[in-house]
């Protein structure tokens, strides 16, 4: 804290109070330094600034005066040593406001030297190369007031409101946390720490609170306010744990998509404050942290620029197992000096004789391709909690048996209820490192309970040496935070986890999206018809190994077969005439890689036609990207700093990617907010603060909303550091016009209804085209499912009845073709 302060008695020093972090006597106290001042600038024409400048001479401090034209002769302007005139042209008001223009000589190296003459503005016209005004406060404001009058604006799946109470943070001790596993990283590099890892005695604990435990139980939406504020209490308690998973995955573009917050700067301020725990992030291979495939030069890049952001672990995996992805992505983690640990997804039943596709012989010569491509550390990724005790022993056994000096790291969910049971079952195996979550974070479709194996290893060989009782008050904060959440809670669909998992092999981290994804098309009551659904849809597309973004190709599949009344055998019949999702017919292409055992035929053969098709790798044919091209781009586009990390993030989600930056430019930092008021807005009368940056708070308080005024809006009033300000906001609920849009008539052939609900992103034909069968008309989107509607007939578009970004029910009509 910056605090003007006299000193030795009187007025002999007018300085600068600064905190040192120093090390002061006791560890407790804090070292106070002082840093004289030596000029000061007074940005006011009146008395003020004549009386602060004879104060100011008394203390033995130059004076600066600035000045508009219209001030050229007022007293101030002679008192000062220095005077400047500012803002030619401009009304004094506005003059003496010009912030950029004060900045910019503030920092100017020749005013700070105190060798500057009149001619110092002139020599220095970089003075005027203003940098525009953040107006952080009012376009928070203006946030604030758009949720006040319109709701949220980040789509809520079930109405239910935040908890009106912040989570309780844990008392933090004072000074550095203690070392952990990440200081053998820095010390050691890979190798040594993967040695560190296998000679440790006892069973360590990777937390997926930060990331994987969210994804599955409240669709990903935890925000970087939320992980920061327990952040000190984990880095301070929790240093015997292996690492912390916090980023990858879904949490990159639901980020920007949803959160309106930059996923790099999460990892940035996490690694802040945790400096002593590694890193852990989901690298989805060639896909990176997409749902396709990218230039090979782009994966590399993000991991090189995730290394140095902080990120330590990479577990690279492959939505299909395909070997050449997998081996793409431990090439990127290695060349940027991350630790590779190489995931083998996992699928069916090793101890079940009837499964025969992936057996357990499939799982150790791919263990072996990984092991001689140089993974630091094997994972088994149990994505949809599959992995029984008895697997466990077989799988783990053999790994352990065949690899003695290889860390072995397991990663569940607890679906069914065996999470605790099956993660016992592999640590006795071998295992090195399983996967847990926070007590009040775990169960259900996210990974097992913390405590539980805490306890249930306490006193053994196992002992994982984490302090129950700090696993304890954990606990106690996520409980309170997971209840901002309430809208995008699970619990909300589902009251337990399911046995059934055993049947649908739905990952974790899918089931609560693909049920609120059926809630959302209207599904919700045929979330049952869904899961029976998401095993024909598997077997049709040829027993794939499920996760993402294979798994969300056979959701998409599965809603679509439910939602048009569709059976396997009728989906099959029909292949050639129905619009299947863009997913389906980009996965049978051949983009994400080739399943084991090939693709499914004579499936493949009727949905494509004439449909071009990948063959090998997809990212082997891409050409390069050029980064530094899309950085000109979007620094002509969005006109400020552009940084590598915004460069990774456009190139990866690059629609996304804008649409958040323009979000931004709208309404300011909104990460700054606590989750209640980003999600609801504040209450009428209510008082609250809002920090920007250390140093610079806001206090405000929400007064009042008005009536409806004749143009649609309504006048949002607030209170912002003592001041009166009010916001002008249009209503889009109230000015909404009643749109009655026509369906389709199933027995016209020529009318094409949208198969599913959802909103137009692209249309590819117009009124009088010439369509052939099986040509595009327009791609439908809803919930990030694509499904790119196709014609059913040959003829020629005699009207089109939607327009981009429409939004559209089941069966309403897209356009008709004679």
């Amino acid at each position: 804290m910056l605090r003007l302060r006299t000193m030795c008695g009187g007025l002999k020093l007018l300085g600068i109070r600064r905190t040192s972090t120093a090390p002061a006597a006791s560890p407790n106290v804090r070292r106070l330094e002082y840093k004289p001042i030596k000029k000061v600038m007074v940005a006011n024409r009146g008395e003020i600034a004549i009386r602060v400048f004879r104060a100011c001479t008394e203390l033995g401090i130059r004076t600066v005066a600035v000045y508009s034209e219209q001030d050229t002769g007022q007293m101030h302007r002679q008192k000062a040593d220095e005077a400047y005139l500012i803002g030619r042209g401009l009304a004094p008001v506005q003059a003496y406001l010009h912030i950029p223009f004060l900045q910019n000589v503030l920092n100017n190296q020749q005013f700070l030297g105190g060798t500057v003459d009149t001619q110092f503005i002139d020599e220095n016209p970089e003075l005027f190369q203003l940098r525009p005004a953040q107006n952080r406060a009012q376009k928070l404001l203006y946030y604030l007031g758009h949720v006040m009058v319109n709701g949220p604006t980040t789509p809520i799946p079930v109405k239910a409101d935040p908890s009106p109470t912040d989570p309780i943070v844990p008392v933090v001790p004072i000074g550095p946390p203690p070392a952990g596993f990440r200081d053998i990283l820095l010390r050691e590099g890979p190798e040594g720490f993967a040695r560190a890892v296998r000679n440790h005695q006892g069973l360590l604990l990777m937390d997926t609170t930060f990331r994987d435990a969210h994804q599955s139980l409240l669709a990903t939406r935890v925000r970087t306010h939320d992980l920061k504020k327990i952040s000190p209490y984990v880095a301070h308690n929790f240093n015997k744990l292996f690492s912390i998973e916090n980023w990858g995955g879904a949490t990159f573009d639901v980020a920007m998509r949803f959160l309106y917050e930059c996923p790099w700067r999460r990892l940035q301020e996490l690694r802040e404050l945790i400096p002593n725990i590694p890193f852990q992030m989901l690298l989805r291979g060639a896909n990176a942290v997409g749902y396709t495939n990218y230039p090979d030069n782009v994966v590399f890049k993000f991991c090189e620029v995730a290394k140095e952001n902080g990120m330590d672990v990479f577990r690279v995996f492959d939505s299909l197992n395909y070997l050449p992805n997998l081996l793409l992505g431990m090439e990127a983690v290695g060349s940027a000096g991350g630790v590779v640990e190489a995931a083998i997804s996992y699928t069916g039943d090793v101890a079940d004789p009837s499964r025969t596709k992936y057996s357990l012989q499939y799982y150790m010569d791919l263990a072996e391709e990984l092991v001689r491509a140089g993974t630091h550390i094997l994972c088994i990724k149990d994505m949809a909690g599959l992995l029984k005790p008895s697997a466990c022993t077989m799988l783990v056994g053999s790994l352990r048996d065949r690899f003695p000096d290889l860390p072995l790291h397991i990663h569940t969910h607890d679906t069914s209820g065996a999470g605790v049971a099956a993660m016992l079952a592999c640590a006795q195996a071998g295992a090195d490192v399983v996967d847990v979550a926070s007590d009040s974070m775990s169960g259900m479709t996210s990974q097992p309970s913390m405590g539980a194996l805490v306890a249930c290893t306490r006193g053994t060989p196992l002992d994982t040496g984490v302090p129950l009782e700090r696993v304890f008050d954990y606990s106690e904060y996520w409980e309170g935070a997971r209840g901002l959440y309430a809208a995008f809670d699970c619990t909300a669909t589902m009251k337990s986890g399911n046995s059934d998992v055993y049947e649908n092999e739905i990952p974790g981290g899918q089931y609560t999206n693909l049920h609120f994804q059926a809630h959302s098309m209207g599904l919700g009551s045929k979330f049952k018809e869904v899961k029976k659904a998401y095993v024909e849809a598997n077997q049709m597309l040829g027993d794939l190994i499920k996760v993402t973004p294979s798994s969300k190709i056979v959701g998409d599949l599965a809603q679509f077969m439910v939602q048009n009344g569709l059976s396997r055998a009728d989906a099959e019949a029909q292949a050639e005439e129905l619009s299947f999702p863009r997913s389906v017919v980009e996965f049978l292409q051949g983009y994400i890689g080739v399943p084991y055992g090939g693709f499914p035929e004579p499936l493949r053969s009727k949905v494509l036609k004439d449909l071009p098709r990948v063959e090998g790798r997809p990212g082997a044919s891409l050409p390069p990207l050029d980064l530094r091209a899309l950085e000109k781009e979007l620094a002509e586009r969005h006109g400020d700093e552009v940084t590598p990390e915004d460069v990774l993030s456009a190139a990866m989600y690059p629609d996304v990617f804008n649409t958040f930056k323009d979000f931004t430019s709208t309404f300011g930092p909104v990460d700054s907010l606590n989750t209640r008021l980003f999600l609801q807005g504040p209450r009428i009368a209510e008082e609250f603060e809002v920090e920007l940056e250390r140093g610079k708070t806001l206090h405000i308080k929400a007064l009042a909303v008005s009536d409806l005024n004749w143009a649609g809006q309504r006048q949002v009033f607030f209170e912002l550091n003592g001041q009166l300000r009010s916001i002008l906001v249009k209503d889009t609920v109230a000015m909404k016009e009643m749109h009655f849009h026509p369906k389709a008539l199933k027995d016209v052939k020529g009318q094409i209804g949208a198969p599913m609900p959802g909103k137009i992103i692209d249309i590819k034909v117009a009124a009088g085209d010439k369509v052939a069968k099986g040509q595009p008309l327009c791609v439908l989107s809803a919930m990030k499912m694509e499904t790119v509607v196709t014609s059913p007939i040959e003829g020629t578009v005699r009207k089109v009845h939607v327009t981009s970004d429409m939004t559209l029910e089941g069966d309403d009509l897209i356009l008709e073709i004679e």
